[in-house]
């Protein structure tokens, strides 16, 4: 076959890199690793410096980013981005839809809505002129944006050339600009190890991800884009319903929400909200509520708007998760690493749907980045089941009198000195087993569901097991007696049998639930769990030096590094001998063959929320019987596992018609296969 010329061999690249950005970006279904990505983009790069002459504006390298901006220059909405009205309730709804009614004169005939989640994001509109992006600009006043053309262009799920055919000579697709809630994290944690300015949402992280003059900056963040309407067109027709439009988008290669749904009636529009509402914290990105359209676009041309907002649209918001409130105290936690964790005692604020009066502070680092004062008045977010936290200080209210935040010389639980481990934010006492908190934190732990899982062992419990000199470290559990156990305040000598019971029943357990029990820092149980199968017994992974260690998938360096302190301390080794000798014991983890291994060759996904297992486990247990499991749902994929929350994954499965099952049906094939939970 003849050799590819450079032109020929950059259109080959560009199309393969344009599919595989598509599959992975768009679909969620990457085809090929990493690696391969990578290779092309590299050939691609070098062919394009060799001959610039063949760069154009569309080729997947231009995402990189170019040279920085003097300035944003403002763009000219042609038709106006329109803000929404708002409804806060149920009878919101009910009368916005019965105004619908009233002024169409449909009589009782039920409307068909459009419903989408309303990401919590920026309004951007991308414009395409026979195919290619030529601009993006922000919202702005809804008339006039700034032109952000350079910086979208760098944000993968943005296609620089739309897919297919039949698409308008020019297209306006309108969309919202979001940061995923895990790269948010990792945005901020980035910034907390550089000592830097933390953002205080992902909403935040992205407007100044996009307002970035340089667009390499913007590259390196962690965007998403997801289209919700069209604006201008010309030069061609679209679909007659807006949820038709949208998979018109989606086939051009534009990411739509796939939580998105097509509902009649305000009745299921409530039902759908309510749905919604319930999986709000388990969705991988914010959404501040719902926004519900009259779906039939000749029916929206009839209802027409109002002001700056379309009559035929309202946005139905959840409750707020941040509010102000006013920091009466700063409170210190012992841990049962030592770390001493400041904890900000609040003046009560119904935030995120409950009432908040503590919100952690992290660190000394973080308090000092706030520049936060006892008496001041603090905005305080609340993100589904994360602990609510204190993300800014409004300093314009700060009242006399308030007091610095110092972090104590002395642990505030056993009077041991506290010190500053060097070049971390973290304070530790130094008291050890001396120091009452840590015993109690590290017995909680021990005996936690994924750990031990004895039950009957509770907070209360422990906290009188330690007080009373009873137990001193988790080895004494299992010396207790039921003379003991009975003396105890509010213990009953059937309870007492229970908790023996429990503690005798623990005492057959895994390596891996073992491993994750002893508390040793940085060891989850996913890096349990991968230290248990690589080593397949205590004293083999007692014995392995760092280079070894360092094998295990997700164990770097500093997890190593807490592992060998573990290993290298006498008194570690010696309570675990103390649990060996009172009989804790667990079987062999030796691995079988590829060739016996019952999944070999499966695809798996898990989604929803498990109740038996974390997600983790379940992947590393599906893993253990030789299956791949993947991220997203796609044609390739042979079963998914759904808990409750459930959404898009379950939904596309759906379509393509792929097996389902539930976490009681993993449970039994995993028992099946002789997998010890």
């Amino acid at each position: 076959m003849a050799k590819k010329g450079p032109a020929q061999e950059i259109d080959h690249l560009r199309r393969q890199l344009v599919e595989w950005n598509h599959q992975y970006y768009v679909l969620d279904d990457p085809s090929v690793p990493d690696s391969d990505y990578d290779a092309a983009m590299n050939r691609l790069l070098e062919l394009e410096a060799a001959h610039p002459e063949l760069v154009t504006p569309d080729s997947p390298s231009q995402r990189v980013g170019g040279a920085p901006l003097p300035e944003f220059r403002q763009v000219n909405h042609e038709l106006p981005m329109l803000s929404l009205g708002n409804a806060f309730s149920a009878q919101d709804m009910v009368d916005f839809n019965r105004r619908l009614l009233d002024r169409l004169g449909e009589g009782e005939q039920e409307l068909e809505y459009a419903c989408e989640p309303k990401l919590d994001g920026i309004a951007v509109s991308l414009l395409y002129r026979d195919g290619a992006l030529e601009r993006g600009a922000t919202r702005g006043d809804g008339t006039t944006g700034e032109d952000i053309t350079h910086n979208v262009k760098t944000i993968r799920s943005v296609p620089l050339r739309l897919r297919g055919r039949g698409y308008p000579s020019l297209l306006e697709v309108r969309g919202e600009v979001y940061m995923p809630r895990s790269g948010f994290e990792a945005l901020n944690d980035r910034a907390r190890e550089r000592g830097e300015k933390l953002f205080v949402n992902p909403r935040n992280a992205a407007a100044g991800s996009l307002r970035q003059l340089d667009p390499k900056v913007t590259a390196a963040r962690p965007l998403e884009l997801c289209s919700y309407s069209v604006g201008l067109v010309e030069g061609g027709e679209l679909p007659g319903r807006h949820s038709d439009i949208l998979e018109r988008l989606s086939g051009w290669g534009l990411r739509i929400n796939a939580d998105s749904r097509v509902e009649k009636g305000v009745d299921a529009c409530a039902r759908y909200y309510d749905e919604l509402a319930a999986r709000r914290d388990a969705l991988p990105y914010d959404i501040d509520g719902i926004v519900y359209k009259v779906n039939e676009i000749a029916l929206q041309e009839r209802l027409g708007f109002v002001s700056r907002a379309p009559r035929w649209a309202i946005a139905r918001k959840f409750p707020a998760q941040e509010e102000s409130t006013r920091l009466l105290d700063v409170e210190f936690q012992v841990g049962r690493t030592g770390a001493i964790t400041p904890v900000a005692r609040l003046e009560p604020v119904f935030v995120g749907g409950v009432t908040v009066s503590n919100a952690t502070l992290h660190n000394a680092d973080e308090i000092a980045r706030l520049g936060l004062k006892i008496g001041d008045s603090v905005i305080v977010r609340r993100a589904g089941d994360v602990i609510p936290q204190v993300v800014s200080v409004i300093t314009e209210r700060r009242p006399r009198g308030a007091r610095p935040v110092t972090f104590p010389e002395r642990c505030p639980v056993c009077d041991s000195p506290v010190e500053r481990e060097p070049d971390a934010a973290v304070f530790r006492c130094t008291g050890g087993l001396v120091c009452a908190a840590q015993q109690k934190a590290a017995i909680k732990h021990f005996a936690s569901r994924r750990a031990m899982d004895i039950d009957g062992l509770g907070d209360k419990l422990v906290e009188q097991l330690v007080d009373g000199g009873l137990v001193a470290n988790v080895a004494g559990l299992y010396h207790l007696t039921l003379e003991q156990l009975v003396a105890l305040e509010r213990m009953g000598e059937k309870s007492a049998q229970n908790l023996l019971e429990a503690l005798e029943k623990s005492k057959q357990t895994t390596l891996p639930r073992f491993i994750f029990a002893l508390g040793i820092r940085e060891v989850g149980e996913a890096t349990a769990l991968n230290l248990a199968r690589h080593f397949g017994d205590w004293p083999q992974l007692v014995d392995a030096g760092e280079e070894a260690l360092l094998e295990v998938d997700d164990v770097g360096p500093v997890v190593a590094d807490h592992l060998r302190q573990f290993f290298d301390a006498e008194a570690n080794l010696d309570v675990v001998q103390q649990l060996l000798d009172a009989g804790v014991t667990w079987p062999s983890m030796a691995r079988p063959a590829a060739a016996e291994q019952p999944l070999a060759g499966q695809t798996w996904v898990v989604t929803g929320k498990l109740e038996a297992l974390s997600r983790d486990e379940a992947k590393a247990h599906l893993q253990s019987l030789g299956a791949k499991v993947a991220g997203s749902v796609s044609a390739k994929t042979t079963r998914v596992v759904a808990g409750p929350g459930a959404g898009s994954k379950l939904a596309k499965a759906g379509e393509l018609g792929v097996d389902v099952i539930d976490e009681a049906a993993l449970l039994r094939l995993l028992a099946d296969n002789a997998i010890e939970l």
